[in-house]
């Protein structure tokens, strides 16, 4: 045997096999490994590796338009870009951020930590930015720096509609008012696509269509834009004049029951919004509740005339014109002997109101508030309407049922208010609102006879004439029906002495009554104090203009008479 075939050795045959059989039971393994990825976590990995190059890209919808009732835009959206970026993939010096953080108006600080958060793949660095911004950014040509459409909302009427309109946000969706309200018919649904990006974020391919765009839905509301203009700039006046804390008007026409107006002050601009407080977005008319005081008359006159308990001509004693009733005193500000029911509404008796609720049950007046729309909420498809407080008739007291005969006691929304005066002006039938044009006559719930409201109507207009409380709210041209209210204002449970709440309500031309007006001035603080003094002729302003805007038949004298300023100081 030569030497090298005695250099070599043999090894066992067993450690051959025991090779083999751990390399057979890692080929198997694999294998096996292999089959479960593939037939049993196929989704998974698919997931995973789409994750790496597939994106959901989506392209925003273009909201629909807000219009008044002839087509006025009222918002509208306009094309803007959002700039964005990939932190992993940003290659930018010093002197290249910084030029971005000018062109964005951001703080180099705030850039670099919006930039370094390495734990997100994406970053929005500014929303809604000019395309002339976004077109020098891009100019800049720095890596991972991207941009892409979006819609910014703009508000022509400003201020003027502000309550009605409302605002989007940063991702154009509603956020107040009737872009809150109808989101869904406005917002549409933006387009979804699947691409895919490389190693950039650049697009390189377009896969599929995941959903398509679907742009928002025009909107027309009811709201005459005109008239609106008029009452904002009506109700701003006098709330400068009286220096008074708030101020609140609704217009309804009375056939269709659509909103012509609705305006509140403070109010604020939609397109710039930096320094908005929460009284500013307050939509007082729908929102905040008050005591209505001597405006809550004419119903519980009515629900008396109604059940037989009085006529128009009855009297009802008002001497010595205060009325005690478990150690609180109604009083009257211009007492009489004896009044007539005409004549308790037009000198805004509170004795004489007080002693005509207290002879109906409980129960009639409680269903009575109840069915004119007293607390029970509009349905206005509007956010943060109230139903105001209305508290069960068994738990009244006789005091209590005295004093909401005249308005106290009770609280309500100053749409509600206006919404229940239609009442009187639709011969006993209460119209649903809306703030979406309709343009055909409604039908209204039955909650009066006829013969019952035409005669509330006509002593309505008897307390607009001289030696009324209401005289300053006469129109040139048409007959006008009201009622003044001054009520206390309650505070941490007690009426402070010497802060008021002044409405007048009221509709015209009585011949065939078109609109109802319905104003508040929340704590006129200039001397006067009185519904007829301060809200009075901002009813007057905005019935004149807005029955000359709708062309509505004169029924009254073209002049006013020397007597106009001629009105009682009253409730």
């Amino acid at each position: 045997m030569s030497s090298a075939a005695q250099g070599l050795v043999r090894l066992p045959v067993w450690r051959a096999r025991v090779v083999l059989m751990v390399l057979g039971a890692g080929f198997a393994a694999l294998v096996a490994r292999a089959v479960y990825l593939q037939a049993m976590e196929t989704d998974f990995l698919q997931e995973k590796g789409e994750a790496r190059y597939s994106r959901v890209m989506e392209i925003a919808a273009t909201r629909g338009r807000v219009l008044d009732r002839n087509g006025e835009a009222l918002a509208v959206s306009t094309p803007v870009k959002s700039v964005w970026a990939i932190p992993a993939d940003i290659d930018a010096g010093d002197n290249q951020r910084r030029k971005l953080g000018a062109l964005l108006a951001m703080p180099k600080a705030e850039l670099d930590k919006r930039l370094r958060d390495g734990s997100r793949d994406f970053v929005y660095l500014k929303r809604q930015v000019a395309p002339e911004t976004a077109a020098a950014v891009h100019a800049l040509g720095l890596k991972g720096i991207h941009d892409h459409v979006e819609y910014r909302r703009y508000y022509p009427g400003g201020e003027v509609t502000a309550h009605v309109i409302g605002f989007t946000g940063v991702d154009d969706a509603g956020q107040e008012g009737i872009e809150l309200a109808h989101q869904d018919t406005l917002g549409g649904c933006p387009l979804c696509r699947r691409v895919i990006r490389d190693r950039l974020g650049r697009i390189v391919e377009d896969v599929e269509s995941i959903r398509g765009a679907q742009d928002g839905t025009d909107l027309t509301l009811s709201i005459d834009s005109k008239i609106q203009s008029l009452a904002f700039g009506a109700l701003k006046s006098a709330v400068e004049r009286h220096r008074a804390k708030a101020g609140a008007v609704i217009a309804i026409d009375v056939r269709t029951g659509e909103i012509l107006a609705l305006a509140n002050l403070p109010s604020y601009n939609p397109n710039n919004r930096a320094r908005l407080t929460g009284g500013q977005l307050r939509n007082r008319v729908i929102t905040d509740l008050f005591e209505p005081g001597s405006t809550l008359k004419p119903f519980t006159v009515a629900l008396a005339l109604e059940t037989g308990k009085i006529g128009a001509a009855t009297m009802v004693a008002t001497a010595p014109g205060r009325l005690t009733l478990a150690n609180y005193t109604i009083r009257d500000v211009h007492p009489a002997a004896a009044q007539s029911v005409a004549e308790v509404l037009a000198r805004s008796s509170n004795v004489g109101a007080a002693k005509i609720a207290l002879s109906l049950p409980r129960e009639s007046m409680w269903d009575f508030f109840r069915r004119v729309g007293f607390g029970t909420a509009p349905e206005l498809g509007f956010p943060g309407a109230a139903a105001g407080r209305l508290r069960a008739y068994k738990t009244w007291r006789p005091i209590e049922q005295a004093t909401m005969g005249y308005g106290h006691g009770i609280s309500l929304s100053l749409a509600q208010l206006a919404r229940a005066y239609t009442v009187f002006a639709r011969d006993g039938e209460l119209v649903p609102l809306t703030l979406v044009k309709t343009g055909t006559a409604v039908s209204g719930e039955k909650v009066l006879s006829a013969e019952t409201a035409r005669a509330v109507r006509a002593m309505l207009e008897l307390a607009v004439q001289p030696g009324a409380t209401g005289p300053r709210a006469r129109v040139m041209g048409w007959r006008v029906a009201g009622k003044t209210g001054t009520a206390h204002k309650q505070e941490n449970g007690a009426y402070a002495p010497d802060k008021y709440l002044s409405s007048f309500v009221g509709f015209a031309p009585v011949s065939a009554p078109r609109l109802v007006v319905a104003v508040m001035l929340d704590e006129p603080s200039a001397g006067q104090h009185y519904g007829g003094a301060v809200a009075a002729p901002v009813f007057s302003q905005i019935m004149q203009g807005a029955l000359r805007l709708l062309n509505v038949p004169h029924d009254g004298p073209l002049e006013l008479p020397a007597d106009f300023d001629e009105a009682k100081e009253s409730t």
